[in-house]
């Protein structure tokens, strides 16, 4: 068994982790290299690098989603008690699976009780799982008052206290280091060879699309901009990085945006399925893995 993620995540990586391996420099190594993700989100390329360089050493993963990190450092510290909050609160939603009012309203309170922030850390990283868990596609969406306001999905006994991949995932945040706040702090732990992920918040393909409110700020066209710009300063000073995002030049759209924004990297496109606009069926889309240096010769790097 090897760590996975613990929570759903809108744009996880999982299925771009083949393409992203491909983009990675020749030279990374299990022992040298320092691998930093400044805005983590559910962690797919964070356990895939874990997994494939189990001894590397420098390890660094930021998210200015306070709550999300709050639980990434509560498994990482406090595996144990955190699985005994949380097969509490797996019993108690299992005894709704024939009462769907109950379930609905035990669902309502343990939201309003994680978006009072009353509880310590260890109770609001337990109801931070299992609200994602239960909820609607596993979505994560706040107001600008930052309050979670996605309403139940339609599980009866999904799984909400996966013990064994929560030691596991325990196990190998021993070696990262969990900040949290604006991911250009980032870059004080870079080093010599040191290779940077950057998933941000998705441009939107449209307006009802969902990809930009994991956090109550806004991560518009101007932070777009000014994520380039931390890419340049990431270039000048040496360090390779590979970033994702959204393809808006889609069928008929003759948006530029990140082709005149990128113009002096390379620009991956790459066919993902996803959920668009809340709704139940997967669509192909193209997204981008945008990289600092052209890779003229692909190695993929086994143990």
């Amino acid at each position: 068994m090897h760590a996975k993620p613990f929570l759903k995540w809108a744009g996880g990586k999982g299925r771009l982790v083949s393409d992203i391996e491909n983009l990675f420099p020749n030279n990374f190594n299990n022992q040298n290299a320092t691998y930093i993700e400044p805005f983590v989100g559910g962690g797919a390329v964070l356990f895939w690098v874990l997994y494939k360089f189990p001894e590397i050493k420098n390890v660094i993963i930021n998210d200015i989603n306070a709550d999300l990190i709050n639980t990434y450092r509560i498994i990482s510290r406090k595996p144990r008690k955190l699985i005994d909050k949380l097969n509490i609160l797996q019993n108690e939603f299992y005894s709704f699976e024939f009462d769907v009012d109950g379930r609905k309203d035990y669902y309502s309170e343990k939201r309003a009780l994680f978006n009072s922030r009353s509880s310590d850390n260890l109770n609001q990283a337990a109801l931070f799982i299992f609200l994602n868990r239960t909820c609607f596609n596993g979505l994560y969406r706040v107001n600008r008052k930052n309050e979670f306001n996605v309403p139940i999905g339609s599980y009866i006994k999904p799984l909400i206290c996966d013990s064994e991949n929560i030691l596991e995932v325990s196990r190998v945040l021993k070696k990262v280091k969990i900040l949290d706040g604006d991911y250009e702090k980032t870059i004080e732990y870079a080093n010599g060879k040191t290779l940077f992920y950057l998933d941000p918040p998705y441009k939107p393909l449209n307006k009802t699309s969902n990809f930009n409110s994991y956090s109550n700020n806004e991560f518009n066209d101007k932070e777009q901009i000014r994520l380039r710009d931390f890419c340049n300063l990431l270039d000048n000073n040496s360090h390779h990085w590979i970033l994702s995002n959204s393809d808006v030049k889609v069928i008929g759209s003759e948006d530029n945006f990140f082709d005149e924004l990128y113009c002096n990297y390379e620009i991956n496109r790459v066919r993902v399925k996803r959920f668009i606009n809340n709704n139940s069926k997967r669509k192909n889309l193209n997204e981008l893995l945008i990289v600092n240096k052209v890779i003229e010769e692909v190695v993929l790097i086994h143990n």
